[in-house]
């Protein structure tokens, strides 16, 4: 190369950096500012890391029915809390973890009469089918 494109070779601005090597942002913790910011429930700090199903629902079902944040109906929001939860923790959560916050919400359906057990309808009876004769060919 010659002394004249040398120097404007330099006198350029440097090549820009791909974008994965810039420094990236912390992520946004949008869950923790809608469990902050929601009008969902005012839940007891650590109601989630109670390892008895029945005390967690219970304290859900106690939030619920005194909170005045939220929209819905007190079964609604406790349960929607529950699977907030769950959903966010997602694979991180360990499976005696999510087994204990799935029986905890059975029990929370149960606490409220909602548990969805209702007595089987009975079918109309029906004449019995015939069997279709058969001839032979």
């Amino acid at each position: 190369m010659t002394q004249r494109k040398l120097a404007r070779k330099s006198a350029r601005k440097p090549a820009r950096k791909p974008a994965s090597n810039h420094a990236r942002k912390a992520p946004r913790r949008w869950s923790a500012a809608v469990t902050r910011r929601s009008d969902a429930l005012d839940l007891r700090r650590g109601v989630f890391t109670l390892n008895d199903p029945k005390r967690i629902a219970g304290s859900l079902k106690r939030s619920a029915l005194r909170s005045t944040r939220r929209k819905a109906d007190p079964y609604r929001s406790a349960l929607s809390m529950l699977t907030f939860y769950l959903n966010r923790a997602g694979k991180n959560l360990p499976a005696a973890r999510r087994k204990t916050l799935g029986r905890a919400k059975a029990e929370l359906r149960r606490q409220f009469g909602r548990d969805g057990r209702k007595a089987p309808k009975q079918a109309p009876k029906q004449a019995p089918k015939r069997a279709a004769k058969r001839t032979a060919r």
